[in-house]
């Protein structure tokens, strides 16, 4: 995806940023919008990490480069404009989202949109050809659709509406990947993807190893580049049976939705056969419908069909599908419902700014849409090193913000950023 994979990240990085330049170009030119230039709320986007950018200054230089503002960077994958791209069902509602987007409030406090500056139309031009999913391939031929990338731990993680529908014509069965865990982009593949779709999962495949529930057991400390702590690649049962009550929470979290879990054990080759015979034993008795081997890795499509005998099999099960909240209920209940039961909080406190935003949209309309939470993909909870299964945890929301062109609210939570540092 860096290296212009598909070309989905570049067309929603420039369509973003031209609605950037439109915003500040209608301030310059005399205002007739009236936009009040500290309730700007679109900054833009760059396909780096680059924490220096999370706070700028524009407009410096004389009335001829703008008005000077403070705004930021924040990572492509977070734009609302990749969130759409995900949710559209085909180019004129992609364009109809786009001219959606809350952009800033005028001085009167009424919320300014794209629509306002004209600036939609052009967008939608700019994503006509990456509405279209890229058709690629395993090594092993089967066909994969290649759409969309929004992050789980700020967007809502999956794949485009538009590549599901058309995968679901070409074939008999159809996997598709919601991002970092069911706690991130399961759930809101269900409440908020499945809402908008109309589609419904036969399935739930949980992906785990024994190396990460070890690594939640709170008694190693992984660090992106650096060697395993022995106890990672070593046979440690005592620490394995500790860091499941992970895997527990995943699975009761899928079972929350009314569909069979079917638990997948990526099998590293340092992992020793007791530990697996621990897993698969831990994983059935958590309540998975089923427990697979996955020797993918290794053997490539030969390591996996088991796994695919069990999700097929599962597939023909009775399924009692229904989301977690309905629209009507208001945000802070939303957003208390998806604290307590998916995370294991215990309750949720809002910042002061988090409280003035849900009153301002619920004002605005807009109290019936589903909430995406906007957290680390490190923890259950908000905070990356509670690990294991946290229960009780107070949840800080610090603020909420607003995505009306793709269609969901998303509360910040605790120190969960849109701008990663390298």
């Amino acid at each position: 995806f860096n290296l212009h994979l598909t070309g989905d990240v570049h067309a929603v990085g420039l369509a973003h940023n031209l609605l950037a330049a439109f915003i500040d170009n209608s301030i310059c030119k005399k205002n007739p919008l009236g936009i009040d230039p500290l309730a700007v709320n679109w900054r833009r986007v760059v396909d780096v990490s680059d924490r220096a950018l999370r706070n700028i200054v524009t407009g410096l230089g004389g009335s001829e480069n703008g008005i000077p503002r403070e705004t930021g960077f924040d990572i492509t994958v977070a734009s609302e404009v990749m969130a759409i791209l995900a949710l559209a069902e085909n180019l004129a509602g992609l364009r109809e989202m786009l001219g959606r987007i809350i952009v800033a409030t005028n001085g009167q406090g009424r919320a300014v949109t794209a629509e306002d500056l004209k600036a939609a139309g052009a967008m939608a031009v700019l994503m006509k050809d990456a509405i279209k999913p890229t058709l690629m391939q395993t090594l092993e031929h089967t066909p994969v659709f290649v759409h969309a990338g929004p992050f789980a731990n700020i967007a809502h993680g999956n794949s485009s509406i538009i590549a599901d529908r058309i995968a679901l014509k070409l074939a008999e069965y159809v996997v598709t990947e919601s991002g970092f865990g069911a706690d991130c982009g399961m759930e809101k593949f269900m409440d908020i993807k499945c809402r908008y779709s109309g589609l419904r999962p036969d399935c739930v495949v949980i992906v785990t190893t024994v190396r990460a529930l070890k690594m939640h057991s709170g008694k190693f400390r992984v660090v992106p580049g650096k060697p395993l702590s022995k106890g990672l690649v070593e046979e440690n049962i005592d620490a394995l049976e500790e860091g499941s009550c992970n895997l527990a929470k995943h699975i009761e979290n899928a079972k929350l939705f009314g569909i069979p879990v079917v638990v997948a054990i990526n099998r590293f080759h340092t992992d020793t056969e007791k530990e697996i015979k621990t897993l698969q034993e831990k994983a059935l008795s958590f309540g998975a419908d089923d427990v697979s081997v996955s020797k993918v890795w290794e053997k490539g499509g030969e390591g996996g069909i088991d796994l695919a005998e069990k999700v097929v099999k599962n597939c023909e099960k009775e399924k009692n599908f229904s989301f977690l909240y309905p629209d009507e209920w208001d945000i802070k209940k939303k957003i208390e419902t998806i604290a307590l039961k998916v995370y294991g909080a215990g309750k949720v406190e809002y910042a002061a700014q988090a409280e003035e935003k849900i009153k301002t949209y619920t004002g605005w309309g807009f109290g019936h849409l589903p909430v995406c939470m906007a957290k680390t993909h490190l923890s259950l909870s908000h905070d990356p090193l509670l690990k294991g299964r946290p229960q009780g945890f107070v949840l800080p929301v610090r603020d909420v913000r607003i995505s009306a062109g793709a269609g969901f609210l998303y509360p910040l939570c605790g120190d969960m950023r849109t701008m990663p540092g390298l």
